[in-house]
């Protein structure tokens, strides 16, 4: 039983988190792209100051940490088919939307909250958007695709 909630909690975060990162992907970066280049830089400086508090890191590690004990539960009460599904859900969340954030998307925020808003700011701006937006639809995409593997194993349970 316990199994079956974390696999069922792993759906849900993953697919708020995904859905987040689908947010930004498709509206919220190409909206601030729009804008003159140091105000895109100054709104994303502002977004950056928000993300890292909760609601979203407690969605974002909360899922984390459900998939680590999916993953656990998974391999102890081996089932076939659905254990396999939960093993590889819990390996795209964990790989594309944590992996991809730390290594990734961090280090370039971090970048941009450093930059100067001068005379180069359009060419930070661009190289930051140019690198930053693809890399978002791969978060987006994992937990989309991480929420549906578990949401597959659940029915084949």
């Amino acid at each position: 039983m316990i199994d079956t909630v974390l696999t069922f909690v792993a759906a849900l975060g993953s697919g708020l988190v995904g859905g987040v990162f689908f947010a930004f992907s498709s509206f919220v970066m190409p909206a601030l792209d729009r804008l003159p280049p140091g105000e895109a830089m100054a709104a994303m400086r502002s977004i950056n100051v928000f993300a890292p508090k909760p609601p979203l890191m407690l969605a974002m590690m909360g899922t984390a940490l459900v998939d680590v004990a999916a993953a656990v539960f998974s391999v102890v009460r081996w089932q076939g088919s659905g254990s396999w599904l939960v093993l590889a859900g819990c390996l795209v969340y964990l790989a594309g939307i944590i992996g991809m954030t730390a290594a990734f998307h961090v280090p370039r925020n971090n970048a941009l909250d450093r930059g100067e808003i001068d005379a180069a700011a359009e060419r930070r701006w661009r190289e930051y958007y140019d690198a930053w937006h693809p890399g978002n639809h791969v978060r987006s995409l994992a937990g989309i695709v991480a929420s549906g593997l578990f949401v597959l194993a659940l029915v084949l349970r």
